[in-house]
This record gives structure tokens, sequence and C-alpha cells, in this order.
């Protein structure tokens, strides 16, 4: 087993020759999040740093922290990125080598005792689980390669390889005892087997019978050749499916199967004791390894390894807790009970799984709980909150603040007044009130000499946000400045110059304000707008930009608080749930198809008024797949066609930015009456006269989405107006979808209704979004063990 010298070697040589010659060879490094993951659990198992307490420890778990934060999601990241995580992984190891040094020659590293028996159990339950699986009896080199193309390469991967779902043979019914309408299991011998025709459909046939009736299985879908070449006429199958009444007989529908062997007749075997006479476990399958064959295998490593899983959670917190044994959890997993409720382990509610859904959520709000800890442990800038301009500031304001963006400023305000950096969410529904919020910071923030920064995603919410903030700024004596990439040359050197002298207090811009060449002079403030639309690489570098500054991220897409514990648990969390007094709820309507000419009818009638219209499309062209109408054809069309007197505009996110700035310039200034989109401007665009928003083939859209696109009307006292336009083709949920927009301007509501009806990876959007990829837990069905979980990491 190796030492922890070695296992420092090996983080550090890929890290060594992947940054040679100006990083050259860093193409050249695959698959380096996986390599690190794995050394740095060794590194967990084995160190005597582990053992340490006090400030020892502290850096220790430190740096644990920032090389898991260093190479996650390595492998997806840009040239560059790669670049930057190098570099610090680089740093990280100086550290641990450091670290170590210093303490090699200490009591406390001597008196580390590898023999003692708890580190003993560690070593021992290392080698057992990270045994490879060809080594595992009835495996070998070849099983093990269909094995590695599911992820599973140790003894540890196969024990977490979990069933998919189980099948209750703890009674096989006879087919002249199944039930109609009933999920039934039977045993029969295959009479019949055969592809047959129905108009233009291919169905295939497999009559069975179990001594007391026969039964049809179909399957109108799937690989009937290979069904065909195991449901030979003779061999005995396992059905399980519902039973449905056809004509003279029963049927069953794509059930799921099992081929038996001729031994398998003699269902008291011990080989068989696997497959019947109890809840059986139900694997996902790869060529090659079917149901029988990876039973046998997992019921031989969960015997003979289950043990050696040990508990990485504290005694008293299991206690507390109440927690199953993590190995008799994983065992019982695999093979229940049979006097154990079988929907409990289908639904994944059983105490067993209670404890591994336990385990990822506490590990992950760990991580998140030592996250935010390193922040508290940075020295930040200490502002002092009682300075005249804020005050200033809110007697110019047109309008009263309303109770909810008060408590949101004063929780900023007692963050900023902390001496360590303030990292937090602020959340509101679209038209609550954030930029107000946030100006209100950043004022605070230029009273005590510091600069402030904002980054917008698009180069329009720049302008916006420099609109706004110009005027406000202007009245209070503050210089504010915008940096977007379509700067000219000139300007831009301009603009940095000015920002690096600090004749510039509030700085707003794009991605530019992050690029080589843009510094500051003393940013103390930073807020991130529309922060889902950047990655982590990018929020830090802004940040880098000064020395600790506080930190305000925004989001106008409301966050339900299971996510926000997950995506977002390292921050503290604001939300302005109140809107302004006065903001008129917009109406929302459904409309379909054959009521086209009513929609522009309504379209017609704002346009009379002097108001403007949005009309969005999910396409930009034509699709040949896809039958969809698309904002290209239809902006032409509605020109053309429909609204010949009007002025109709188009926009969509493959235009250049010079051009979709000069549409937006144009549609605000009232030279465009209609603008055909896509869903480039679902975000934070202010167009005061524009009072009706109509989405076409608004099924095809989420809820949040359709939520956000809503909020680009109704931006003034003009009622204001959105209809949804559905195609005919229209499900039970994308129904659901548009009743829910239309009962409610909520949008929390919105969003937690969304996230149960898309589920938290399609909600998010992939990967990028910081959501866990967890092995069994699900923020939605766990939502209690994650709360408990969290108070515990916390």
């Amino acid at each position: 087993m190796e030492n922890l010298k070695e296992i420092i070697e090996k983080i550090e040589a890929p890290l060594i020759f992947s940054s040679r010659d100006s990083y050259k060879n860093l193409s050249l490094i695959k698959n380096l999040e996986l390599t690190m993951t794995g050394l740095l659990k060794k590194l967990q198992v084995i160190s005597p740093l582990s053992a340490q307490h006090g400030p020892a420890k502290k850096i220790y778990v430190d740096i644990l922290s920032g090389f898991q934060e260093t190479f996650a999601g390595f492998d997806t990241l840009s040239v560059d990125e790669k670049r930057e995580r190098v570099g610090e992984a680089l740093r990280l190891v100086k550290e641990l080598k450091n670290l170590y040094s210093d303490l090699s020659q200490s009591d406390q590293v001597k008196s580390f005792d590898k023999s003692s028996p708890m580190q003993e159990d560690l070593n021992t339950s290392f080698e057992k689980l990270s045994l490879a699986v060809q080594y595992i009896k009835g495996v070998g080199p070849k099983v093990a390669g269909l094995l590695g193309k599911k992820g599973i390469k140790t003894v540890e991967d196969m024990l977490y390889f979990l069933p998919r779902r189980y099948e209750d043979r703890r009674s096989v019914k006879m087919i002249s005892s199944t039930q109609i309408g009933n999920v039934e299991m039977v045993i029969g011998e295959v009479k019949e087997a055969q592809i047959q025709h129905y108009r233009k459909n291919k169905v295939f046939e497999v009559t069975v019978d179990d001594g007391s009736g026969r039964l049809t299985a179909k399957w109108f879908k799937g690989n009937h050749a290979y069904l065909k070449k195991i449901m030979k006429k003779g061999a005995k199958v396992i059905l399980t499916g519902e039973i449905r009444s056809f004509l003279f007989g029963k049927d069953i529908i794509h059930p799921d199967f099992e081929i038996l062997n001729e031994k398998d007749d003699n269902h008291d075997s011990h080989d068989n004791f696997l497959h019947f006479k109890r809840i059986v476990p139900i694997y996902s399958e790869t060529e090659g390894l079917h149901q029988k064959y990876i039973r046998k295998i997992m019921m031989e490593v969960v015997e003979n390894y289950y043990h050696y899983i040990l508990s990485p959670i504290p005694k008293e917190i299991c206690k507390r807790q109440r927690l199953a044994d993590i190995s008799l959890s994983i065992r019982n997993i695999h093979f229940p009970e049979s006097d154990q409720d079988i929907e409990q382990y289908n639904s994944m509610k059983s105490e067993a799984y209670r404890r591994l859904v336990f385990d990822e959520f506490f590990f992950f709000e760990l991580g998140m709980a030592l996250k935010k800890k390193g922040y508290v442990l940075e020295k930040g800038i200490t502002f002092k909150t009682d300075g005249k301009l804020n005050e200033k500031f809110l007697q110019i304001l047109p309008f009263e603040l309303t109770d909810a963006q008060n408590r949101v400023i004063e929780e900023i305000q007692a963050d900023m007044k902390r001496v360590f950096p303030m990292h937090r969410l602020l959340q509101g529904d679209v038209g609550c009130g954030k930029t107000v919020v946030s100006m209100a910071a950043m004022i605070c923030a230029c009273e005590n000499g510091y600069q402030a920064a904002i980054m917008a995603p698009t180069e329009i919410l720049a302008e916006q946000h420099y609109s706004n903030i110009k005027e406000w700024a202007g009245l209070l004596g503050l210089k504010v400045a915008i940096l977007t990439g379509s700067k000219k040359t000139a300007e831009r050197r301009d603009v940095c110059k000015r920002i690096e002298s600090g004749d510039v207090d509030i700085i707003i811009g794009t991605h530019a304000l992050i690029q080589e060449g843009v510094e500051f002079k003393k940013l103390g403030f930073v807020v991130i707008d529309e922060q889902h639309r950047f990655g982590v690489v990018q929020r830090a570098t802004l940040r880098g930009k000064g020395i600790n500054p506080d930190v305000l991220v925004m989001t106008a897409t409301p966050i339900p608080r299971s996510l926000a514990m997950t995506v977002y648990g390292d921050l503290d969390i604001s939300v302005i749930d109140e809107m302004p007094p006065g903001k008129k709820p917009i109406r929302t309507k459904i409309f379909y198809e054959n009521s086209r000419e009513k929609v522009y009818d309504i379209i017609d009638k704002e346009l009379k008024k002097g108001n403007q219209t949005f009309v969005v499309y999910p396409l930009v062209e034509e699709s040949e797949t896809l039958d969809l109408k698309d904002a290209t054809r239809m902006a032409e069309h509605l020109q053309k066609e429909i609204f010949p007197e009007y002025r109709v505009g188009l926009i969509h996110g493959r235009m250049k930015g010079t051009e979709k700035d000069q549409i937006m310039t144009d549609f605000s200034g009232g030279a465009i009456d209609i603008l055909v989109s896509t869903t480039v401007i679902e975000v934070g665009i202010d167009i005061p006269q524009a009072s009706l928003m109509v989405i076409e083939h608004a099924e095809r859209f989420g809820l949040s989405q359709l939520h956000q696109l809503r909020g680009r009307v109704g931006r003034s006292d003009i009622p204001s107006y959105c209809i949804l336009l559905a195609g005919y083709a229209r499900s039970d949920t994308s129904r659901k979808r548009l009743r829910i927009m239309e009962e409610t301007n909520d949008g929390f509501r919105i969003a937690e209704e969304d996230l149960v009806i898309r589920g938290p990876g399609e909600f998010m959007g992939t990967r990028q979004s910081g959501l866990p990829d967890f092995r069994v837990a699900n923020i939605l069905r766990d939502g209690r063990i994650l709360n408990e979980a969290r108070k515990e990491a916390f």
C-alpha cells in the first residue's frame, strides 16, 4: 500500500507534466478529474495529517477542499480554465508538502500509530474495497471489461452499483389465477415465438404456457431479432408486467423478463435462491451481462466484502439521526430480507436507502460548510454603513422601498460590517427591485473609498443597468463607467485607464470586465447579475480583481429552497418576496391554435392604444424535424400579411451584439411596434410601453422560462397581458404548466411547481448549474433528510 509521500508524488506528477513548456502538454492529459478523485480518496484514508487537531487540521482540510474544488468538472473546462486550475493545484501540492514537512518531526505525527485498531481498520477496508473486480470469484478479465463499461472497476464500485428496482418473487402466480389490471409474475414455457404484422406495424409475440393456462407477451418496440434469438420454443421464461384482457385470453405488453436454464426448475437450489422465493434485485444490464449473472456476482461481492464498508459519519450523529449501519444497509439494498416491504425499496424509502441518502447529503453539505467556513477565515473589508450618501439616495428615489427591500439592505449591510468577505445570493422575482438594493450596497462601498463593479451577462442588460445607475450616481456625486466587448479600442483604453486610476466609482460591464488589461485601483464590492449565466471561474476572476471584496450574486429566477441548499449551500441567501405597491399583476390567458385570429385582434387593440408587443417563438428558423413556427418566417408573415400598417422587428441569439443592441434601442425608442423574438429577450430588459407578450408554442417552454418571458411586460403602470398560444398537440404536463401560469404571478410558487414537473436536473439546466450528481439522493423526494443532513454538517 502506498505511503503519503508516494501519493503526493502521484498527485504532483501529471500536474508538472501538463504545465511544462507553457502548458503544451495539457491536451495530452486525459481523465485528470477521475485520477485525482481516486488519489485524494487515498490521501484522506492513509494520511497521518487526518489525525491532527487545531490549526494543522484546519490547513489540511482546507487543502483537501481546495483540491476537490479545483478538479470538480475539470475535464469539461476550456484550455484557459484548465491552465488556471492546474496552477492552483500545484500551489496546493506545495502547501501539502510544506505542512507535512513542518509536522514530520513533531511528537503528534510520530505518535500516529499505523497499527492502531482504527488505522488498521481503515487500511484493511481500503485494501479490500480497492480490489479490482477481475479478481472477484466468477469475474476474470473479460467480465471485468464488461463491468468497466458501467464504470465498475473495484469491489467498492460493485457494492455501490445499486439495483434500479425490485421484483416480488416471493410468490409466483399461475397464469389461470392472474388478475386483469394487476402487475403479476408468472413462469412458463415458450410454446410459440414469432413476429406478427399488423398493417404497417411489426409485433413480436410469445405464447407462454404454465400448465394452468396460456399468456401472450407482446413487444411493439425493441430489438425483435434479439428477442427471437433468446425466446426459443421450449425455453423457460419469467414474465412480469400488467395483465390485460385480449380477445379470449390474456396478454402482457412489454413485460420484464428473464430466461431460465434447465437447472432453474429446482427453485430450492442455493443458486436459485437468488432468483426465486425472495425480493429480487433488478440491475441495469450491459451487453453480455444479464440479470442472473450480475446477481450471482453481486451475491459473491456482498457476502464477502460488505462488512469492510466503514461508517465515515461520527457515531453521535448516527445515533442522533437513528441511522442504520452503513454496511448492513448496503447488504439489505442488494438483497432485502423476505419480510421487508418491497414498495419501501422500490420507492427508495427504506431505512437502508435512508442511510445512503443521508450520507450523500451530509458530505455534500459538509463540503459547503467547509467552503463557507473558508470565507469566514479570509480577511475582508470592514465597511462603515452609517454614511450620509445612502440616506440621500433613498431620499432622491421617486418611490418608497418595500419592507422586503429594506430588510435585505439591512442583511447586506450587516455582512459588510463584518471582518470577513460577504458571499450572499439575492433572489427576487421579476420587477421586485433588486437593482435598487444592489445600488444601496455599492454606494456604501464607494463612500468607504472603494470601487464597486456589476457584471451582467449581456450588453443590453449592462446598458440598462448603466442607464439607471448613472442617473442615480450623478445626483450623489459618484462617477460611473461602462465596459463592454463592443467598445472601440480607444474608448476601451480610456475607460480602463480611468478604472485603474480610481477615477471611476462604479463600473458596469459584461465579460469584458474580467479580461486582461482591466485593473481596478481599489475594488471592494462585486455584483454578479443573473449569476447562473456565468461560470465559477468567471465569477472568481472578477472577485480576484480586488483583495477579498464583498460579493453579491443576484438572480431573477426564483430558486426553490431545496435547490438553493444544494447549489448555493455555501452562500447566505436574501429574498425579496414582496412586489412594489401599485404594481399591477400581468393578466395571463391561454389560447389555442384555432383562436389565432382572436389573438391578432388583441395585438391590434394594444397597438392602437400606442403600446408595443413582444411575440416570442421557440425557433430562430424553420426546422425540418419540428413542426413549429419560427421567428424568422413569422416576422416576415406578420409584417406582410397580418400587420402591414405597423413596424415589425426581429431579434434572435444568432445576431451580432451590435445588431441586437440597435434593434432593442429602436424598440425602446418606439421605432418598432411588434418585436418578434426568440428567448434572447428572456432576461432583464425594460420596455415601459410594452404591454403585451404573446408566446407561440407556449407548451414547448418550461414554467420558469414562461414566467421570465412574461416579466418583460408590466414594467410600468400600463395594464399588461400575456397570451400563451399553444399548439394542437398538448400533453397533460404541458396543460398543467399553462394552467399554473394562468393562475398565478408568484415566481416562487411557479418555481416550486416547475421543479416538481421537470425535476432538479432539467430545472437547473445540466452540469454547468452546479447541481450535484447524487447517486441515490433526490432533493425532491428526500427534502426532509436534506434538512437534517445540513443541520448536522453546519
